[in-house]
């Protein structure tokens, strides 16, 4: 592995961890299950919500109260794509000062896995974290990434942190096998898990710049820059998606095997909600048109919907760990990528270098996606 620091006992064991197949290491014969007991069930949690819903699983969110007021498989485990970005940045945001400078080493980006979004870094130019942010939140740049990573001590030891990280949210339905959100074998997480991933970082001033931020400049050498757009079709009104009256953010993601995933947020009237959606049937669209409709129906019906369940707090930070019965609770998740009363057309690939390949950093040859091409964002 390039660039990377001796692990330390904590960041192995949480290695170590990450490399236990999901069914042992969340039963799915649950005690109790995180956000309350309905978030496990199968079917629409909630009243007159609207038809026309072809995602895998999806959930309704008011962000300051925490109330989940309509959902759908919740703890269902799927491929998350990019949006797990959301938990490396939740991870890795507070460890370096926006302004501070770092020079790109080839090590730095030689395992960026084939076929990722790229936001352009290259060896040789010297970057503000800020300016690698805003590559990872608004091109989903799995380059500026493992950039990050690296300064952060390596793929397996952000890896550690980032599982870590996903306990003390209480988001036990997500299992960590890259930080950048590629496809790799039993890297899931759910709608419900994301969503707590969103919500932990919009409290945060830099996490909900960055993800509200349309343009950017970024470093192309010398003196010269590019501009780079956000990825995010709610928030720019890219390829025909209608932009969304009040939305902040937050991170979307695509990859052929995971499909499309989203989680947005929008305030109107001194509200936010959030709304997190999985892996629609049909179409580049659908993640974002089937999140707009639940904004629609958050807004309009929610605000008199009785909650579902909850979004719990962190541990580190008050939250109360969910028990009954002194025994502490599970995710509901099930068997990787099963639910109750519900089918998915998409299937996890099966790549062939699954978790050893990426921490053994591995030069795998950088490919940028083809012009227009969709994204494939890990």
């Amino acid at each position: 592995m390039h660039g990377s620091s001796p692990l330390s006992r904590r960041a192995a064991l949480g290695l170590a961890a990450a490399a236990i197949p999901l069914a042992s290491a969340s039963p799915a014969h649950a005690t109790t299950v995180v956000g309350g007991a309905r978030l496990a069930r199968a079917g629409i949690q909630g009243t007159a919500l609207p038809r026309k819903l072809t995602a895998a699983a999806w959930l309704v969110a008011d962000c300051d109260s925490g109330e989940v007021l309509a959902s759908f498989n919740a703890h269902r485990r799927l491929a998350p794509a990019s949006t797990l970005k959301m938990l490396f940045a939740d991870t890795v945001l507070k460890k370096f000062a926006p302004t501070e400078r770092h020079t790109v080493t080839d090590a730095e980006i030689a395992d960026v896995p084939s076929g990722s979004s790229l936001v352009g870094v290259k060896a040789g130019i010297t970057y503000t974290v800020e300016q690698l942010w805003q590559g990872v939140f608004l091109r989903s740049g799995n380059d500026a990434v493992h950039v990050l990573a690296h300064m952060n001590g390596g793929i397996a030891r952000t890896v550690a942190q980032m599982q870590a990280t996903a306990e003390d949210l209480q988001a036990l339905d997500t299992h960590v096998v890259s930080p950048d959100g590629f496809d790799h074998k039993g890297q899931l997480s759910s709608a419900y898990d994301l969503t707590l991933f969103a919500r932990h970082g919009l409290r945060d001033p830099d996490f909900r710049a960055y993800c509200h931020t349309r343009t950017a400049n970024f470093p192309a050498g010398g003196r010269k820059t590019f501009q780079i757009q956000n990825t995010d079709r709610l928030l720019t009104g890219a390829w025909g998606v209608k932009t969304y009256d009040g939305l902040i953010g937050v991170k979307n993601g695509y990859t052929s095997a995971a499909g499309n995933t989203f989680t947005g947020a929008a305030t109107r009237g001194g509200r936010t909600l959030l709304v997190t959606v999985m892996h629609p049937r049909s179409g580049y669209n659908a993640v974002y048109e089937e999140t707009a409709t639940l904004l629609d129906w958050g807004f309009s019906k929610g605000g008199s919907a009785p909650a579902v369940g909850t979004l719990v707090e962190p541990l580190s930070e008050g939250g109360a760990k969910a028990t009954r019965g002194g025994k502490s609770a599970h995710a509901a998740g099930g068997a990787p990528g099963a639910a109750a009363g519900a089918s998915s057309s998409w299937k996890l690939l099966e790549g062939a270098g699954g978790t050893v390949a990426l921490l053994a950093g591995g030069a795998w040859v950088l490919r940028r996606r083809r012009k227009g091409g969709a994204e494939q964002a890990g």
